[in-house]
């Protein structure tokens, strides 16, 4: 068998759809062990390391100029399918679909198409739209990804399977707080630590950073030493000095700049709760590496975080625009955790996330979500 995955990103960024990828490759491996699989990603520019990643082949094209990458990515897909002929096609970002789409219309190559957030809640290009209704199998990450995306396509939900995300419990897991963090952000181990990562960037707003900037005043009341710690980097970031400024909250906000693949696990061990209370996200990957490090998570109720914290059993869900509910219910977490420490509740958390969207269930969920195009396949041969 032959697979084609097609990604925006793969080796050289990092992100929901990113990490999303990387885990629909190992997945397809360990499902269709015997299969070749070709990874194409539009935007990288190296290779990952090939003694252990699971992909037998990789076509980055992430080399071309701006302006001529998505035509030549393109055309890349297209004639590797042409030669090649696979078995089917995975697009991990919907803008490939009409791609797919044509190879599905001129060498009967059959394709599913993942729907992550944004990018499928209103689709405003007719070839993608027609490539998404075409396709032999749709996926969202989130049920709130499919019922947005049934509705701009017009189909009925239930065409549309679920693929949650999914993370390495072996990678997040909890620790005390690193003393190296401590020490670089002059922080004492008794003090409350508030953490967000994010883009800072006016596309990333949706995430909620600037109401927990206007929450802090009111949690300063209670915990006048609270710290929040915004990790991230982006252009977004000259705006966010002046609100902090005009919030009066300079003493109690650091900003982290870009947090690393490998200091992250340690950032989620340093605070006492994460929050994002966005209002735009598809699911939220963030939430699930967080628990692992046995920490309480803090999501907004009017996106796919709902999803990522199972209806809130998980993580405590509030208003996105409401600065009073979010202060309030931080100083409720913060008092449970000053008070209990948390240890027996932050360990089920652990346990439950791992049950819910460990890699395993990933697993399991990838081959039962691709039976249908195994089914194709299995009915030309």
């Amino acid at each position: 068998m032959k697979i084609h995955v097609w990604v925006p990103d793969y080796a050289s960024a990092i992100g929901g759809i990113q990490t999303f990828s990387r885990f629909l490759v190992r997945g397809l491996r360990d499902v269709f062990p015997d299969a070749h699989i070709s990874v194409f990603s539009k935007n990288d520019t190296s290779y990952p390391d090939a003694r252990s990643d699971p992909a037998d082949k990789f076509v980055p094209s992430g080399w071309w100029h701006r302006y001529l990458r998505t035509a030549s990515f393109a055309e890349t897909l297209f004639r590797a399918a042409v030669s090649e002929r696979p078995d089917f096609i995975i697009t991990s970002h919907v803008n490939f679909a009409p791609v797919a789409h044509w190879l599905q219309k001129s060498v009967r190559v059959p394709y599913a198409a993942v729907g992550h957030g944004v990018e499928v809640w209103e689709v405003r290009s007719q070839p993608v739209s027609m490539a998404l209704r075409a396709a032999n199998v749709l996926l969202a990450v989130s049920g709130f990804t499919r019922r947005r995306m049934a509705a701009a396509l017009g189909i009925e939900e239930e065409r549309i399977s679920i693929l949650p995300n999914t993370f390495d419990p072996e990678q997040f897991y909890p620790q005390p707080k690193p003393h190296y963090l401590l020490k670089r952000y002059g922080l004492k181990p008794s003090q409350p630590v508030i953490l967000t990562i994010a883009r800072l960037a006016s596309a990333e707003r949706y995430k909620g950073y600037d109401q927990i900037l206007r929450a802090l005043p009111i949690l300063r009341s209670q915990y006048p030493n609270v710290r929040y710690v915004l990790g991230g980097r982006g252009p977004d970031k000259p705006r966010v000095e002046r609100l902090i400024r005009e919030s009066g909250v300079s003493d109690n906000v650091i900003l982290a700049g870009y947090v690393t693949d490998y200091e992250l696990r340690s950032h989620y061990n340093l605070c006492d709760v994460f929050v994002m209370p966005s209002k735009g996200e598809g699911f939220g990957i963030v939430f699930l590496e967080a628990l692992a490090c046995a920490k309480p998570v803090l999501a907004g109720n009017k996106d796919g975080s709902v999803d990522a914290v199972l209806n809130g059993e998980l993580g405590a869900l509030v208003d996105p625009d409401s600065v009073s509910e979010i202060a309030t219910e931080l100083q409720n977490i913060i008092n449970r955790s000053q008070q209990s420490g948390g240890s027996e509740a932050n360990k089920q958390r652990r346990a439950r996330v791992i049950e819910a969207y460990g890699y395993d269930r990933f697993r399991a969920k990838l081959e039962a979500v691709l039976a249908p195009l195994v089914r194709t396949v299995e009915a030309r041969s």
